[in-house]
């Protein structure tokens, strides 16, 4: 991880307007509605995709790997598709149509993006096999609209429960959910509340959320935030990176994975995927979320370190295969 610097200073809150989720409707025409007419899980507009701008600045180019596609098999089409929040922001995604109407949600971890190589890696393998892909942005990420916030759990959870239900208002047979690294705690938690997928990956997902937090943003800060109210994160360049404020680190604090763990419907199928040399996320946690999940099945990958740099095949065959398999 690159260095960090900090700078201290008072919180000042931020309140943001709340509006209620529709229940499901029929399949419905894409077009564009007005924001002020919608509810979670309803379409703003849809567009085909262009290249999505990184949320530091620039373009993010996409990796060769993921750009790639089996010569017999023809890539899918991309559209972009925005989604309201419970909260009235926009997500912003990209749909990958095979044709089929199977699809799967990828779901981004810390500080990235839909356009992260692996989310992109999971894309074509996914595609490559014939199913469908929505990836998106969670609200205060990337093209979303909201705050940033260190943590938000609960409201991640909620958006990707907005993406649910739009794409069972689209008639989409919903195959899965899959995040990686605090993508995978989202999942976690979703599945604890919501009970409208029946499969869920999680890709490196840290069990104990009160570690790993100062080894991020520097020794002794969980006390500087507490007395300040605020933490700026900045660059090795002393670029302005994002903001711990004293509510996000509490909201992760407070965020009890051991109860959502036991929480999970037996009747839902989980796949834990971790790497045995991750030094982001010790796999002890993987061990962890498999003694508490009902149905559980936990697959280490020796050798492989937090995003599989050199274990793409490896983590893509495992979530391929999960989803695609009918045992339980």
């Amino acid at each position: 991880m690159p260095p960090v610097t900090v700078q201290l200073g008072a919180i000042t809150p931020s309140p943001s307007p709340l509006i209620p989720s529709p229940s499901l409707r029929p399949r419905e025409s894409r077009t564009l509605l007005p924001a002020a007419a919608v509810g979670a899980g309803a379409l703003l507009c849809s567009a085909p995709a262009t290249p999505v701008p990184d949320p530091r600045g620039g373009r993010r180019p996409l990796p060769a790997m993921a750009q790639t596609h089996d010569a017999f098999t023809p890539p899918a089409s991309e559209e972009r598709v925005e989604i309201a929040n419970k909260h009235a922001e926009r997500l912003v995604g990209l749909l990958h149509d095979t044709g089929s109407n199977k699809i799967v949600v990828l779901c981004h971890g810390f500080i990235a993006t839909k356009n992260d190589s692996l989310i992109l890696d999971l894309t074509a393998a996914l595609t490559k096999n014939g199913i469908n892909v929505f990836r998106f942005d969670f609200s205060g990420n990337g093209e979303s609209e909201g705050q940033f916030e260190y943590g938000n759990y609960w409201k991640e959870a909620d958006d990707l429960h907005s993406v649910v239900l739009y794409l069972y208002q689209k008639s989409y047979d919903i195959a899965a959910v899959v995040g990686h690294s605090k993508g995978g705690d989202v999942v976690v938690l979703f599945a604890s509340i919501y009970d409208d997928v029946r499969k869920i990956v999680n890709l490196s997902g840290r069990f104990d959320l009160k570690k790993g937090i100062e080894e991020r943003i520097g020794e002794g800060s969980i006390d500087r935030i507490n007395k300040e109210g605020y933490l700026d994160i900045k660059d090795k360049y002393e670029n302005f990176n994002y903001r711990v404020t004293k509510e996000s680190l509490m909201e992760r604090l407070n965020t009890d994975m051991r109860a959502a763990s036991i929480s999970i419907s037996k009747e839902c199928r989980f796949l834990t995927v971790h790497g045995s040399a991750d030094k982001t996320i010790p796999v002890e946690d993987a061990y962890e979320f498999a003694k508490l999940i009902p149905n559980h099945k936990l697959h280490v990958i020796e050798g492989a370190n937090h995003n599989y740099t050199a274990h793409r095949k490896e983590v893509a065959e495992a979530v391929v295969n999960f989803i695609t398999s009918d045992g339980a």
